[in-house]
């Protein structure tokens, strides 16, 4: 028998219609924001940030850029996931001087780790920068729909959208970001065909290595 877990994963899908009349509680929408924020990222950087759209009139005006895609309109909420422009020196001694307010690290300990890091990301191409937070942002995106699932909050993850003009409407280069991952939520509507179709999967036997 499929463990609740296993069973709420299996109801997830990627939302084709969402129920317009729907909408999050603040108390949902909090669960959302604290699993962006608590979600494993590499050197615990969190090169990130999450701009949540819930105004009616730049959600369809979002839609637009979203190839038309009424789930951009529709959701409770259209959660735009963004990476920093870029990760200097600067950002990453904060990142140190906040392990050491929230641990009471000594910088004794902390030093040695802060240099070694600010020097391997000053030898790096941004090119490399960027892909690797781009990385990082996914795992999130994976966190966001388990968590989803777990919440019976239905979800649509989209890359087919036009990030240059999201990031116009929503003054993301005035905030150093760039958007990358566009993520409505909110609850199906009854009518979409696609809530009842089984999934689709290669299978565990197929996808999973094992060697005892």
């Amino acid at each position: 028998m499929a463990s609740n877990t296993i069973k709420k994963l299996q109801w997830r899908y990627a939302t084709k219609r969402f129920d317009a009349t729907k909408k999050l509680s603040e108390g949902k929408l909090d669960i959302l924001k604290q699993t962006f924020n608590l979600t494993a990222t590499s050197f615990g950087l969190q090169p990130l940030k999450m701009v949540v759209v819930s105004n009616p009139s730049i959600k369809e005006k979002l839609m637009s850029f979203t190839f038309n895609q009424p789930q951009v309109r529709d959701a409770s909420h259209v959660l735009v996931l963004c990476i920093e422009k870029e990760i200097d020196a600067n950002f990453i001694v904060d990142h140190f001087k906040r392990v050491e307010d929230t641990r009471n690290t000594s910088r004794e300990i902390l030093e040695p780790y802060e240099k070694d890091l600010v020097s391997s990301f000053s030898e790096k191409h941004a090119l490399e920068i960027r892909q690797w937070m781009v990385n990082q942002l996914y795992l999130t995106l994976g966190a966001l729909l388990t968590v989803c699932a777990i919440e019976n909050i239905d979800s649509c993850p989209m890359e087919g959208f036009e990030p240059e003009n999201y990031d116009k409407l929503l003054g993301l280069a005035e905030k150093g970001l760039k958007s990358v991952i566009v993520l409505p939520v909110g609850y199906r509507d009854e009518t979409d065909f696609f809530s009842n179709l089984k999934k689709v999967r290669r299978g565990v036997e197929e996808l999973v290595i094992k060697f005892d």
